[in-house]
């Protein structure tokens, strides 16, 4: 179908409603309100709740004590292989015992990625109000193959990434980088609406926020 004649049919269809002018709505919170902004530990517990509404699993965990937890999420999968970006701080892994990690550099095979128990991945920014976590192929992230084909996501979160609402993250991010918004494990709606595990992405999410 040619243009033209798409768009003749989008005209016939808008019928009077054609050229009419829409209010776009502008008034949106750009930041927390009330009782959501009341202090900084409240920005972060509710990013923990809504992150928890996405059925993935958080834990807080002070600086001295990622490297154990890391390791213990991963023991309790019974993780053998596991991914990680290049160059993910290596005190992260310190813990680890029995469980391969592959270093990937843009190198490792999609065949590879989905055969592994997980990937292990720090972010760009987080938020609040959503539960969402954002990576934009920065430092501990990789490249977005890492995160979208092992069904298991271990997401460290540091509480200084964390802010309020998603024009607060926009206004962190660089629109020029890959960015990649995930709200929790793949999911989507079946004919009911009811939320069924999805194929696109992990299908298990667990966030680790690190109170610094």
């Amino acid at each position: 179908m040619s243009r033209e004649r798409v768009l003749r049919s989008v005209r016939a269809a808008l019928g009077e409603a054609r050229g009419t002018e829409v209010n776009v709505p502008r008034d949106y919170h750009h930041r927390l309100t009330g009782e959501e902004a009341g202090s900084r530990a409240d920005v972060v517990a509710l990013f923990s709740e809504r992150v928890a509404d996405h059925r993935a699993t958080v834990r807080h965990v002070g600086a001295d004590e990622l490297a154990t937890t890391v390791a213990a999420a991963l023991w309790a999968r019974e993780a053998k292989r596991i991914v990680v970006p290049d160059d993910l701080p290596y005190g992260w892994l310190a813990q680890l015992e029995g469980v391969q990690a592959l270093a990937d550099a843009g190198t490792v095979d999609v065949a590879v990625l989905d055969a592994v128990d997980g990937v292990v991945t720090g972010c760009a920014a987080a938020v609040a109000r959503t539960g969402t976590v954002v990576l934009d192929g920065g430092r501990a992230q990789g490249r977005r193959a890492l995160t979208l084909v092992p069904d298991y996501h271990l997401c460290v979160v540091h509480a200084d990434q964390i802010v309020g609402t998603v024009p607060e993250a926009v206004a962190r991010l660089d629109p020029y980088r890959p960015l990649t918004w995930i709200s929790g494990p793949a999911a989507t709606l079946d004919l009911g609406l009811r939320r069924v595990p999805g194929v696109h992405g992990p299908r298990e999410l667990e966030v680790l926020v690190v109170e610094d």
